[in-house]
């Protein structure tokens, strides 16, 4: 039997806006990962760039444990590496790459002069043409080809800098026929299918096509995992909208796409994407260094902070942390610092709060669901509820909720532990274990008992609820408005 949840759970305490983690050294530790769930954690993301299946395993084993321990669903991200390019063996490592200096890129792995550059990507050399530029070292060296032939590709620097093996290589504006997944992306989609990962992520989508691929695949192995599509490259733009139906839900990853496009436009670009996510009713995670200075420092910077509350304020459902947390010095501060001002932005939201747009796209959800959700918001805040209550058996009700945002506390309630834990990314929603959702009468005498022992409730409050279609047999979905006796 599920045990009672924690004070710490109640919605008051935490921060609507999700938090996302990358496992690493830094935080694998049980002790570590219980401390940051209590900090604010709500999905942990393991990254299958690095590391072997075992660690992968054994951190996902660490993650559910902690979970448990903690008495709190917490989600599980694997997130597949894609088709990564990266620079070969420098011959000098690290390589200086002066302006105006010409260096080569030729077929196989060991160059013979240092300056030669070898590549993961074996046709490249193929698929470049005079012109085109080249992006070292997430775009701090940058490159011109100039010249090619049938063996190499010869470029000049334009952006001047220092290279280190294994460094990525971006191509933007280069059309390449690298697959969506690699071998090592698919054995890893299968094994987080098999285990049940919570959310899948896809790094470099360029289509649709390549998100319903990894769908049918994780499905075909019995997984409800939600596809998350990282929009990274400049080709995803074009196929924004329907990526993004395609998809459970996107993460804006700023480090790729801030090399695959004109530095200068990633904010803006950042906005449409979460605008269109916001309009499609699917949440989306706003990444890369939101909190990069706090590797090395226990305080970060205010442009960081700001950072993270104009992505709260566009409509970000999660942010998430990288090297912050996988290998930074102080990844609890960098939790307690993201969550302090999640809380600080959200009650400016609060202060406000307008009348909400009804999702005009409704992106997999019935209609009828959607208005329903819509008219339980409205009446929520006219009859001062202080909680709502969303009952679903899949999870799409809570989804929904997600983007009518509102002052209001909501939490999720499910007999299916997996939909709990993919509630871990809908904005504002807290899961909570145990409750008897077939049940009518026994759902209101267990929230009104928790909210009575955790404080969120008191004599005279009212509780508006609202059921998915998938509780009750041959119902779209059920609104009651209760008052605590």
């Amino acid at each position: 039997m599920a045990k009672a949840p924690i004070p710490e759970a109640r919605p008051s305490r935490k921060s609507r806006t999700k938090i996302l983690a990358t496992v690493g050294p830094a935080c694998q530790s049980p002790a570590m990962l219980r401390e940051l769930i209590h900090t604010g954690v709500d999905v942990f993301r393991i990254n299958t760039a690095h590391g072997t299946r075992e660690e992968h395993q054994a951190t996902l084993d660490a993650v559910r444990a902690a979970s448990f321990d903690c008495d709190r669903p917490v989600g599980a991200l694997v997130d597949l590496a894609g088709p990564k390019i990266r620079l070969g063996q420098l011959v000098d490592d690290p390589t200086e790459c002066p302006l105006g200096a010409e260096f080569r890129f030729i077929r196989g792995n060991t160059p013979s002069k240092p300056n030669e550059f070898t590549c993961t990507y074996e046709s490249l050399v193929t698929e470049l043409t005079v012109g085109d530029r080249v992006m070292l070292a997430d775009g701090t060296v940058s490159l011109q080809v100039v010249e090619k032939d049938e063996s190499s590709a010869s470029c000049i620097v334009t952006g001047a800098g220092f290279v280190r093996s294994r460094q990525g290589v971006n191509l933007p504006g280069v059309a390449l026929t690298v697959p969506a997944m690699t071998e090592a992306d698919i054995s890893n989609a299968i094994w987080a299918a098999q285990v049940g990962a919570d959310f899948i992520s896809l790094s470099f989508v360029r289509s649709p096509v390549e998100v319903r691929q990894l769908k049918e695949l994780v499905q075909s192995h019995g997984s409800r995992a939600l596809i998350i599509a990282k929009i990274e490259k400049g080709e995803a733009l074009e196929h924004l909208d329907e990526i993004v139906l395609a998809a459970g839900g996107i993460m804006v990853a700023r480090g790729d796409l801030g090399v695959e496009i004109d530095l200068a436009e990633t904010p803006v670009v950042q906005k449409r994407i979460i605008e269109v996510c916001q309009h499609l009713a699917k949440p989306v995670i706003v990444a890369t260094q939101m909190l990069d200075s706090m590797q090395d420092s226990p305080r970060p910077t205010r442009a960081e902070v700001s950072d993270i509350a104009n992505a709260i304020l566009d409509g970000a459902d999660a942010c998430m942390l990288s090297g912050e947390t996988a290998i930074g010095m102080f990844p609890r501060e960098s939790v307690d610092v993201m969550h302090r001002v999640m809380l600080s932005t959200e009650r400016t939201l609060e202060r406000t709060e307008s009348e909400q747009v009804p999702i005009a796209a409704l992106s997999g959800v019935h209609p009828i669901t959607a208005a329903t959700v819509y008219g339980a918001n409205e009446i929520a805040n006219r009859v001062n509820a202080k909680l709502i209550v969303i009952a679903t058996k899949g999870g799409g009700t809570a989804r929904i909720k997600a983007k009518f945002r509102s002052a209001i506390p909501v939490v999720g309630v499910s007999d299916n532990a997996a939909t709990l834990q993919r509630m871990t990314l809908f904005w504002g929603i807290v899961p909570l274990p145990g409750a008897p959702v077939g049940d009518g009468p026994k759902l209101r005498e267990f929230i009104d008992n928790w909210g009575r022992t955790t404080g969120v409730l008191a004599k005279g409050d009212r509780v508006v609820y609202v059921t998915g279609s998938e509780v009750i047999a041959h119902a779209h979905n059920v609104v009651v408005v209760q008052e605590v006796e």
